[in-house]
């Protein structure tokens, strides 16, 4: 027999499983901070390279991640596709274009392309060197939740 006592601690545990998964999914908080080039390494990929500075929350961001793609000539990092969160890429090098409304737009050093929250787009190296550029995705509370594919 089930004792008053027995589900108490029952629900106990599980009150403190579920909080402990919730803690172990939040993503540190970062404040004011310095992240050199040298020293974050680039991590080979079938289209280039990636490298890595940050994700993290912020005190007005649920999530903020940035990271630098280096695009070889004719690749593209993936095929268009939409996504909940909105992005920014600054085009540090090369020449890009960026599936925008449905409208592929060439665009090189300097440029900054925006995604917005769901709408379908992508980009692709057109140029005869490298592209590089910074990605800065992020999320808010007004951020749709994310939907099955």
């Amino acid at each position: 027999m089930i004792t008053r006592r027995d589900l108490i601690v029952a629900l106990i545990a599980v009150v403190c499983t579920v909080g402990g998964f919730a803690a172990a999914d939040e993503l540190p908080l970062i404040g004011s901070s310095v992240f050199d080039w040298n020293s974050v390494s680039a991590k080979p990929t079938e289209t280039g390279s990636v490298r890595s500075f940050f994700t993290v929350r912020t005190p007005t961001l649920e999530r903020l991640e940035v990271h630098v793609t280096t695009l070889n000539p004719g690749k593209s990092p993936h095929p268009p596709h939409r996504h909940p969160n909105e992005e920014m890429l600054i085009i540090r090098q090369g020449t890009l274009e960026a599936l925008i409304n449905g409208e592929w737009k060439q665009v090189g050093p300097g440029s900054v392309i925006f995604f917005a929250s769901n709408q379908l787009h992508g980009v692709r190296n057109v140029g005869t060197e490298p592209a590089v550029y910074h990605v800065i995705n992020f999320k808010t509370a007004a951020t749709p939740a994310e939907t099955s594919k």
